[in-house]
């Protein structure tokens, strides 16, 4: 996983940005309502959907919000019906994206999503044009300023607790796991007392695309045009870039 802090500036970047509640709420309740739809409204019986619940959690959504999602999936509500699709292309400079969306109208986020790619340069492409450039992994992010625990120590808690790596940063120890022994992992680190900046199933990327400052722009601004859209819950791509342009452009 060596780099990958790249996308996980760029990351957190839009996560300064994403400030607007209500939004954030949404597509939280999107994820919690397809969770709980397709294996149950128990989170102690459903990873999937405890992972989205814990998601939720993390960025202060009431629970009146998490009820209500999950009570509209199990049926105890109306609400509408929503597919998950998957968007494939290349982003200008050819950086590979993918897209992942909850939507009620899927005609309406397809014409959407390339609309944006169109407008920045990019283009959508074929199912399976760019998803064998990443993986999918558990991330845990523990700050490291929150524990005094040194890196050798961790190291071997999150062995221990099934993980399948440690990286050490100057600010945050990041730990990676299977997607299907995050919630394991998690729960084992939470009960030696740690908590996490962050803590989610997503998507790595095995390679790069490096970049020119002008291409980083357009790219940065086809992802805020993508994740402003009400039915991208998630964008990973796997753009890398100088810091100090990264830097200039935030």
């Amino acid at each position: 996983m060596a780099g990958h802090s790249k996308w996980n500036n760029i990351k957190r970047r839009k996560g300064a940005q994403d400030a607007k509640k209500g939004k954030l709420f949404m597509k939280h309740a999107r994820e919690i309502f397809m969770a709980a739809r397709e294996s149950g409204g128990d989170p102690e019986m459903n990873a999937n959907l405890r992972i989205a619940v814990d998601k939720a959690k993390s960025n202060n959504m009431p629970n009146d919000n998490i009820d209500r999602a999950i009570k509209k999936a199990t049926g105890d509500l109306d609400g509408v019906n929503y597919e998950e699709f998957i968007y494939e292309g290349y982003g200008p400079g050819g950086v590979a994206v993918m897209v992942k969306v909850l939507t009620d109208n899927k005609n309406r986020t397809a014409a959407e999503v390339r609309h944006a790619f169109n407008k920045n340069d990019g283009n959508l492409g074929e199912n399976g044009c760019v998803a064998f450039m990443f993986n999918r992994k558990g991330y845990l992010v523990i700050d490291r300023t929150s524990t005094e625990i040194d890196e050798e120590e961790l190291l071997l808690e999150v062995i221990e607790a099934g993980g399948e790596e440690l990286e050490s940063r100057e600010d945050q120890f990041e730990i990676f796991t299977a997607p299907e022994d995050f919630s394991e992992v998690k729960s084992v680190l939470e009960d030696n007392e740690h908590t996490f900046e962050t803590a989610e199933v997503t998507m790595f990327p095995t390679t790069y695309t490096h970049v020119d400052e002008e291409v980083v722009s357009k790219m940065l601004t086809l992802i805020d045009m993508l994740e402003d859209n009400d039915d991208v819950q998630e964008v990973y791509h796997n753009l890398d870039a100088d810091e100090e342009v990264l830097e200039k452009l935030s």
